[in-house]
């Protein structure tokens, strides 16, 4: 850092626009967290620096810290993820995991710094693998919230301690698993999963990043692995995100 001025990688969560040129970018960076950057006239025809301030823009980024704010002094841009911006589809889903990680990071380093290496998986295996949408989505989901701090107890029953039940129930208001005869002791809203359904939730949870989405679901299995992910999700954010309502709203299988 030399006078306030150092440089970072950084994906672009969020672009605001305002005043005349400028835009007012969230960015997810692996040093600093979350960190709002003020980039002047980056709406400007002569901008040098126009796609890297869009939004999932990967970026190389020269900042310098005036106060609180940060002001982008350069930007090159590493990946702008082609393979999801061609696809409407992949693009809504894409901005729906920007905004989910913006809401649970908040500014904290240490999750930034798992937090932006899974994202970057995510977008790429959106542009790039034969992954169907609504897996990456809820294996994406399950995960982030984990390193949130949401981590659901996927040890075993959380009654009796069995480690594989036979047939799994999931509490998603405790963030619980249950086995079938321990299921009278859950809450309200118990959600059915299956063998498939609940290694998947497993390795999901527990595997090095990189192998994440070394999986494949099909059918009632696939769906359980997802509903079960999008109601724990609900239950422990207790909002909405415009950007998973556009998704839905697209009449996509989600």
């Amino acid at each position: 850092m030399d006078n306030g001025t150092f440089v970072t990688a950084g994906l672009v969560l969020r672009e605001t626009e305002t005043k005349e040129s400028d835009k007012i970018l969230t960015v997810l960076t692996p040093e600093l967290g979350r960190i709002s950057v003020i980039a002047k006239g980056a709406r400007s025809r002569r901008s040098k620096y126009t796609a890297a301030c869009q939004l999932l823009a990967y970026d190389e980024m020269t900042l310098r810290r005036k106060g609180e704010w940060y002001y982008l002094a350069e930007a090159s841009t590493i990946e702008l993820f082609d393979g999801v911006r061609q696809d409407i589809e992949k693009l809504a889903l894409a901005a729906y995991f920007a905004e989910l990680t913006e809401a649970v990071c908040q500014d904290d380093a240490m999750a930034a710094a798992d937090m932006l290496p899974l994202l970057l998986n995510a977008l790429f295996a959106l542009g790039m693998l034969e992954k169907p949408n609504r897996l990456v989505k809820t294996a994406f989901v399950w995960r982030l919230l984990a390193e949130a701090g949401f981590a659901p107890l996927a040890d075993g029953c959380a009654v009796c301690g069995t480690h594989n039940p036979k047939e799994p129930v999931f509490d998603a208001q405790q963030g619980v698993l249950l086995c079938k005869e321990c299921a009278d002791h859950g809450g309200g809203g118990l959600l059915p999963l299956d063998a498939g359904s609940f290694a998947a939730m497993r390795h999901v949870l527990f595997s090095e990043p990189k192998r994440m989405l070394s999986f494949s679901l099909s059918g009632e299995t696939e769906k359980r692995f997802a509903a079960a992910c999008e109601v724990f999700a609900q239950v422990q954010l207790d909002r909405r995100f415009k950007t998973l309502d556009f998704y839905k709203s697209m009449k996509i299988d989600n």
